[in-house]
């Protein structure tokens, strides 16, 4: 059996908002750790029936590049769901809900520019 580790390394500030986070892998072909704005990482309690979530930014996170995190998550997450399940008509709901939801919030970016 082969063991894989992934490494997050997070510098609060203080207010304990994050500073930096930055990441590793082993099995990344990556061999530095890599910097990120964002990271969502959950986990599914299967004794509780409950999803443990982690979600964090960074101060220099901007609301569009938030948009644009949570758009491609989702379409991630829709994919992810038909490998799956095969349930082509709700994973086609997920898209269409995520593509809704960016298209409403560029229609705000528009609006707030005006």
């Amino acid at each position: 059996m082969k063991q894989s580790n992934i490494t997050v390394d997070i510098v609060l500030d203080e207010n304990k908002v994050p500073q930096s986070i930055e990441w590793i892998a082993t099995d990344s072909t990556a061999d530095m750790k890599q910097k990120a704005k964002s990271m969502m990482l959950a986990f599914w309690d299967g004794a509780d029936k409950t999803a443990l979530r982690i979600d964090l930014w960074t101060k220099d996170m901007m609301v569009d590049e938030m948009a644009d995190f949570y758009y491609q998550t989702m379409m991630g997450m829709a994919d992810t769901y038909l490998r799956a399940t095969q349930q082509q008509e709700l994973v086609d709901d997920m898209k269409n809900f995520a593509k809704e939801f960016y298209k409403k919030f560029r229609a705000t970016q528009i609006n707030q520019t005006k």
